[in-house]
């Protein structure tokens, strides 16, 4: 592919190496983010009717905070870290030196379209490196401005955006990538992984789940049904880390169901497809999917459809068999399963069922259990009495573990993934230990002794 060539030979020519290159180039992609970001609300809207304060807060916005930290202290994550040596190589100085990996690929999904290109992005430009985007088909006004944005801000052989569906992806991931930044599906990344493993290049791979919400006996239901019913229904349920399905203990099951119809309502009215705070489906594949999950459950709230505009009212449905449609895997959808247990032994066996999950969600006032859910289970991250909140803050690591991903990012985590850490040991001239050299003539009882020295 050419465009890879032409990136390989400007990073070779290393000006991506350069500070205030990289600098300039996160500070003219701000501007122009700012100078666009009406122009981005209306594109999401366009492809499926985002709320603008939706657009603002998960995607343009969240996207203008990871610039402005990268932009502040990009001196201080890109200079070489010094590391205290050992006594085998004194005198010496030692060092980790942080090194772009070259040509980045980044592939990324539908559901935040803007959000999930520009933050893995502005990792691997800070980190120095050269990059081609791969934005999502199924939101074409979003993919559109991605593409007017970059051309703006960048040379092509620094930063491209390459437009197509999934012919487009699969010519891509045959070339030879010196990283692989992909955000999907657990199914498309396996496809991804194969394809970087067959030129050994490293992967990043930001996945899905069933991301359980465990609420317990002694959590305050009210809030917990506020908190609750916006992570999940947050952009109609197409997020990544919102709350999957509930496991309710049985003697606040009800209470809990009550309350979620009441958030639901106060947030969007009796009147859900009227408000101008609700988003559509991305498409009417997804849609369609989501309209037969439902097909022979138990409903208790919602279910409206409108196939005329992908509409699907926020829905909760109780007792789902496991086996169901809906159990199957991640809906990733307004759907919300709610089911009653009356021990430990139930979340158990749900939870490990599904993997490791990319988040989890425990409300509960007993801090025993608190710890005993975020101790004895693995998962990518989550919260405690409430949902969504972990990728807020710049400072926490986000990413899956197991099926729901490999790697992290955000803030200076991701800085750090787009950079291979180089170790080097600078070494004095001024004394040579004979010791290490042979003959060896150090008495073999004394080389135990030796791992003092490291």
């Amino acid at each position: 592919m050419d465009i890879l060539k032409r990136q390989r030979d400007f990073f070779d020519s290393q000006q991506t190496k350069n500070l205030a290159f990289r600098k300039m180039a996160l500070k003219d992609l701000q501007k122009e983010i700012e100078l666009r970001e009406d122009a981005i609300c209306d594109a999401l809207y366009a492809d499926f009717k985002k709320p603008k304060f939706e657009t603002l807060a998960a995607e343009t916005q969240f996207v203008l905070a990871e610039l402005k930290l990268a932009i502040k202290n990009l001196a201080l994550w890109a200079r070489p870290e010094r590391k205290s040596g050992t006594l085998l190589n004194w005198p010496s100085s030692d060092w980790i030196y942080k090194e772009p990996y070259g040509s980045v690929l980044i592939i990324a999904p539908w559901n935040y379209p803007f959000q999930l290109v520009f933050a893995p992005l502005i990792g691997a430009i800070a980190a120095g490196n050269t990059a081609v985007v791969k934005p999502s088909e199924a939101t074409p006004n979003t993919s559109r401005i991605v593409q007017e944005i970059i051309t703006t801000v960048f040379m092509p052989e620094h930063v491209s955006v390459v437009e197509g569906g999934v012919e487009v992806s699969q010519r891509l991931l045959s070339q030879k990538w010196d990283y692989i930044f992909f955000t999907g599906s657990t199914r498309v990344g396996k496809i991804v992984y194969e394809s970087a493993a067959k030129h050994l290049t490293p992967v990043t791979l930001e996945l899905g789940g069933k991301n359980p919400c465990i609420v317990d006996d002694t959590a305050a239901i009210n809030l917990a049904a506020k908190r609750i019913v916006w992570g999940k229904f947050l952009n109609a349920g197409q997020t990544c880390i919102a709350p999957d399905y509930i496991l309710v203990h049985s003697r606040v099951k009800d209470k809990l169901i009550e309350a979620l119809k009441r958030s639901i309502e106060h947030s969007f009215g009796k009147s859900v497809e009227t408000s101008p705070d609700y988003t559509r489906l991305v498409d009417e594949k997804h849609y369609n999917g989501l309209k037969a999950m439902l097909q022979g459950e138990a409903i208790l709230y919602g279910g409206e459809t409108n196939d005329s505009d992908n509409f699907l009212a926020p829905t909760l449905v109780n007792e789902p068999r496991v086996d169901s449609k809906l159990m199957e895997g991640e809906i990733f959808g307004p759907i919300l399963p709610i089911i009653a247990y009356d021990n430990v032994e139930v979340i158990h066996n749900y939870i490990t069922r599904y993997g490791k999950p990319l988040a989890t969600y425990v409300f509960s006032t007993n801090k025993k259990f608190q710890n005993k859910i975020i101790t004895e289970y693995g998962f990518g991250g989550g919260a405690i009495n409430d949902t969504v909140i972990q990728i807020t803050n710049k400072k926490l690591p986000f990413g899956g573990v197991g099926a729901s991903g490999i790697g992290a990012y955000h803030g200076k985590t991701s800085f750090e993934l787009f950079s291979h850490q180089k170790a080097i040991i600078k070494k004095a001239n001024w004394l040579d230990a004979p010791l290490r050299y042979p003959p060896y003539n150090l008495p073999l009882k004394l080389i135990k002794k030796v791992k003092h020295l490291f």
